[in-house]
């Protein structure tokens, strides 16, 4: 359905930026702005500022930007039109009636027929309930007490009892006006040309409810009381309303669970996921009884990045996992993939938390998850037996066949540098141990410096993948603030030069605060002068050149910033001085913080060649292949820039 420009005008115009954000984020004002801890990467200082006037938040943390129909689907996993309708809700706006390109009596009819559906399962549902509780339930109730289910627990996921008679539910909804036809289409019922009476789909059976996103019940699972039946588990068919490879059991409860708590646990029955959630995992799913499909994948990911999928720790469980392999690979994108938790001794969920507690379940998830890939390279390598030559080339075929599925080029490129790494250093340990020695490990500074090279280009490639920041070995300790000028330390004059520009013109600061926010300076001292910098005019002050002095004075960095004054040691560069016009300065800028780009570039492109001249691997070679475009774009944009400048 499109939404009209005008609807969702009128909708952003009744609720704040502010109001909607601060249901999940602790907002506090800043001037003209809000300003708060980022929702979307974990920080210690504020980083995210939401603008009602303008009408957008923008996270430097993350870079997320974007109005109240993004934060919503972002934070809570909705789709753009479940968006629009929740927002069109809460403002009071109503929405407009859909449109009808076909003919309109015919579309018509079909929706009062969805409606009717949805009524006869909800029907379904409430008398399943009904029979649990009376005398026909006695035999499911002893069941369900058994499993160590709460009478809240089985409240909340509405669990009933299918009677035994052949037409009891179905006698039941012609009585509350339900034709056969209708019976049959919902599921709940099996009719056919070759079937004199159509009778109850489900008989002797625990029922399971299963729903929609909006909590709307569209299908049911039956578990058999009876053991002679030959399907334990029975679901509904396919109908206008299910389809069983694009839903998971328990979507509707767990999904804001997920978002809260940034994770969402995939387990393979109904009574995992309900006993999971009554020991406090909520955020629980599980697929109908069918291997994991694209659909359910993803779905999974509007509840979370990284979705764990939790499997039994016997044979049957690592088939399960390996298809589900298959299956997300061709899937993967930045930042989106799945991780595999295998539960120990072949217990399921339920056998785990009823016999070792809530906290047992936690530590799989906690010490017992392993990414994709590594998953990826156990079903590879569980069969092989030796190794040979030809053994290590046809699984190094299986494996870049397997990673040539993945559809997104960037996450593809990574695998295959991930697959080259792992081949080379698991073939170099067959190869030793096939001839009985080891060898040096390269103890010298060379190999040292080799290992901590790999070990980085490794971590960065899994960031990258993920999605989540690269943190490289944390540099020497550097001084505070104001014991910098204790310190005395060298500071850089194209730093000092970028600072002293915009101390001098604090109206450049408004327009260049996002590059200024990500530039990295040698000393924290000058980041903090820079922070600084940047939350003054975030706080709306007067961008006056004395007032930021003396407000920079009475938050006691003056030393920061005599420091910076000393650190120019020549008047070439006039658009830092406070006389030089607009024009000036914004392209002095332009040309200053193009070089510090491309200093830092250079930089990475030495520890590139040292590592290539180490190990001479393709990975190092791929890397300055890397930087040396970046830092062409870079040359060329330079080049640009001063012949329009000129």
């Amino acid at each position: 359905m499109k939404f009209s420009p005008q609807l969702l005008d009128e909708i952003r115009a009744r609720l704040p930026v502010s109001a909607v954000v601060s249901r999940r984020v602790a907002l506090k004002k800043a001037g003209r702005e809000w300003r708060g801890l980022s929702p979307f990467k974990a920080e210690r200082t504020p980083s995210f500022f939401v603008n009602d006037q303008k009408g957008f938040y923008h996270c430097f943390a993350s870079g997320a930007h974007g109005d109240i129909f993004k934060f919503v689907m972002e934070t809570e996993g909705l789709s753009f039109p479940e968006a629009v309708e929740r927002l069109a809700g809460e403002a009071g706006v109503p929405m407009p009636k859909p449109d009808f390109p076909r003919d309109e009596a015919q579309e018509r009819a079909e929706m009062d027929a969805r409606s009717r559906l949805y009524a006869l399962l909800e029907a379904s549902a409430v008398f399943f309930e009904e029979q649990l509780r009376g005398a026909a339930g006695t035999e499911a109730r002893r069941y369900i007490e058994r499993r160590g289910l709460k009478r809240e627990t089985i409240a909340a996921f509405r669990l009933g009892y299918a009677p035994a008679g052949r037409t009891v539910l179905k006698e039941h909804l012609a009585r509350q006006g339900y034709t056969p036809a209708e019976m049959a289409q919902s599921g709940m019922i099996i009719a056919g040309e070759d079937i004199a009476t159509p009778y109850d789909r489900f008989r002797n059976r625990v029922m399971f409810p299963i729903t929609d996103t909006k909590g709307r019940t569209i299908a049911f699972g039956g578990r058999a009381l009876d053991p002679d039946q030959p399907a334990k588990y029975l679901n509904s068919p396919e109908t206008p309303l299910f389809h069983k490879g694009a839903v998971l059991f328990n979507a509707a409860r767990a999904r804001p669970i997920a978002f809260d708590r940034e994770r969402v646990i995939a387990v393979e029955g109904y009574m995992d996921v309900i006993a999971l959630s009554e020991a406090g995992f909520g955020e629980t799913v599980a697929p109908l009884g069918t291997a994991l499909t694209e659909n359910q994948i993803q779905l999974l990911w509007r509840m979370a990045r990284e979705p764990i999928l939790c499997f039994d720790g016997d044979g049957a469980g690592r088939r399960a996992a390996f298809r589900a392999v298959e299956t997300a690979l061709p899937l993967l994108k930045p930042g989106f993939s799945v991780q595999f938790a295998f539960l120990p001794d072949g217990l399921d969920p339920d056998d785990l938390v009823r016999q070792q507690g809530a906290d047992a379940f936690e530590r799989v998830l906690s010490e017992r998850t392993q990414p994709l890939f590594d998953v990826l390279m156990e079903r590879e390598t569980a069969e092989e037996a030796g190794s040979t030559p030809e053994r290590r080339a046809a699984l190094e075929l299986r494996l870049k066949q397997l990673i040539g599925k993945i559809g997104d080029e960037t996450v593809r490129s990574h695998y295959e540098s991930e697959l080259r790494q792992t081949l080379w250093e698991r073939n170099r340990r067959e190869i030793k141990s096939i001839v009985g020695t080891g060898g040096r490990r390269g103890s010298d500074m060379a190999g040292r410096r080799r290992d901590n090279a790999q070990a980085d280009w490794r971590q960065r490639e899994r960031a990258l993948v993920s999605g989540s920041a690269f943190v490289p070995r944390p540099p020497p300790a550097v001084v505070a603030s104001n014991e910098l000028a204790a310190h005395t330390p060298v500071v850089p004059q194209r730093e000092a030069l970028m600072l002293r520009t915009l101390l001098n013109h604090p109206w450049l600061i408004e327009d260049v605060a996002e590059e200024f926010a990500g530039l990295t300076f040698s000393h924290a001292s000058l980041a903090g002068l820079r922070d600084e910098l940047l939350a003054y005019v975030s706080d709306e002050k007067t961008l006056d050149r004395d007032e930021l002095s003396a407000h920079l004075t009475n938050q006691g960095l003056s030393k920061v910033v005599a420091l910076v004054e000393r650190a120019i040691t020549h008047k070439g560069d006039k658009f830092a001085e406070p006389e030089a016009d607009r024009l000036a300065v914004e392209q002095g800028w332009r040309h200053i913080v193009g070089l510090q780009h491309r200093e830092e570039l250079r930089r990475q492109m030495d520890v590139a060649r040292r590592a290539f001249e180490d190990n001479g691997s393709e990975e190092a070679f791929s890397r300055i292949q890397e930087l040396h475009a970046q830092l062409t774009v870079l040359d060329r944009q330079q080049a640009f820039s001063d012949s329009v400048d000129g």
